[in-house]
């Protein structure tokens, strides 16, 4: 193959994200191809016994089996690595594998995690459930208060782990002061940054050491296939991560590979209209929603409490916000009274997708836990998508009056 056209990485890393998001990665094949193909191979063939040696030994590059390497997978490592200014990238078979993959490659038993107490509800599970299982001391807090972080710490803490903006209650954490606290006390940060992507937010720019990813959502951003990606430095990614990897296969498809792959040369555009979408759905809802005594979670949105905090991490909000209409019964009437949006659990797709949290995502966790993190029954989660925002607006009106809102 001849690597080209994002095989450089000094030239690579000089271009800018758009421009990445297209190009990086590239790999070509002596057909010349423009668009990249897709690899379907578990193993590889070799000319000599010296060569497979030579590459098993790590004395000589290429490929050796796809749970190891893959040609499609490693272009979409490389191009989302440099996107978010990561020195590597492993893909993940999902994003779930990926967030168990960057902490199990990292704890061991009598280690502690400080994690945020708002999280998708599977992340939740890993701090509540699996982590203490194998001997590592968990603490939850709110993300919020800043001070708790430090609060949190033991000599014995090696990891904080948090989404920014989190899911579905759009927590935002202050990404430099619990980065720069993290580095202070020799603590690894690992940030899920599904909800924003690297089009919208890099974690790294503000000193995050580990960036996480359900690649399934905005990176794909059409519903098609599950995928997740590890963002680190090359130390940590070959020798903490790596091994873990490839010892127990989290291995993402080739052909998943190939599909986000081709969906990140649209995510810069997706996500920016997505985003302004969202916030002009967000101002339309939040007079309707707070006279019926609900409230908006809608970074975007000047009521947001960390509002001006999320400006300045972000290029923009996201697709995704949450509002809270105060009883499960009243949640069913707006969705059971959508024409157009899809009831789906799913978010980072270009179409509008809304779900009730407390009996879907979140429904797992018990009663008790969903109030600590403020996943109440009223409260509702939209991913809006690339529709017209007046047929959005419409149809979230006919929701709501179906709903007496």
């Amino acid at each position: 193959m001849k690597k080209t056209t994002g095989m450089d990485r000094a030239t690579t890393r000089n271009w800018r994200p758009a421009t990445q998001a297209v190009r990086g990665g590239t790999w070509r094949s002596e057909h010349g191809e423009t668009s990249e193909a897709l690899f379907l191979t578990s193993g590889y063939t070799y000319d000599d016994a010296q060569t497979v040696a030579d590459r098993f030994a790590g004395e000589a590059e290429g490929m050796t089996y796809s749970r190891l390497q893959n040609p499609t997978v490693a272009m979409l490592e490389e191009r989302i690595a440099l996107m978010e200014g990561a020195e590597a990238c492993r893909a993940q078979a999902s994003g779930m594998a990926a967030m168990t993959a960057a902490l199990l490659c990292q704890l061991s038993a009598g280690d502690h995690v400080v994690a945020a107490r708002a999280a998708f509800g599977s992340c939740r599970w890993l701090v509540d459930h699996l982590l203490p299982r194998f001997g590592i001391e968990t603490s939850v807090i709110d993300s919020a208060d800043d001070a708790a972080w430090e609060a949190a710490i033991r000599p014995n803490t090696k990891v904080f782990f948090f989404e920014t903006p989190a899911n579905p209650t759009l927590d935002i954490v202050d990404l430099k002061h619990v980065c720069d606290l993290a580095k202070a006390h020799g603590i690894t940060t690992v940030v899920d940054n599904a909800f924003a992507s690297p089009a919208l937010q890099r974690p790294m720019e503000f000193g995050a050491d580990v960036v996480a990813y359900s690649a399934t959502k905005l990176m794909d951003g059409q519903g098609r296939v599950l995928a997740g990606a590890i963002c680190g430095s090359e130390e940590w990614v070959n020798e903490t991560l790596m091994p873990f990897q490839r010892n127990t296969g989290p291995t993402i498809s080739a052909f998943n590979a190939w599909v986000v792959h081709k969906g990140l040369e649209t995510l810069s555009l997706r996500a920016h209209q997505q985003s302004r979408n969202a916030v002009a759905l967000g101002e339309f809802l939040e007079p309707r929603v707070t006279k019926a005594g609900g409230h908006m979670r809608h970074p975007g949105l000047p009521s947001h409490a960390r509002h001006n905090l999320a400006l300045s991490q972000m290029e923009a909000t996201g697709p995704i916000f949450a509002f809270d209409v105060g009883t499960r019964e009243c949640a069913f009437q707006i969705l059971n009274g959508l024409e157009l949006v899809d009831i789906s659990n799913n978010i980072g797709d270009a179409r509008s997708l809304m779900c009730h949290p407390a009996s879907t995502t979140h429904a797992n966790m018990g009663e008790e836990a969903r109030e600590e993190m403020g996943v109440s029954e009223g409260l509702l989660r939209i991913n809006v998508g690339l529709e017209d925002i007046a047929d959005l607006t419409e149809d979230m009106d006919r929701a709501l009056s179906a709903a007496g809102m």
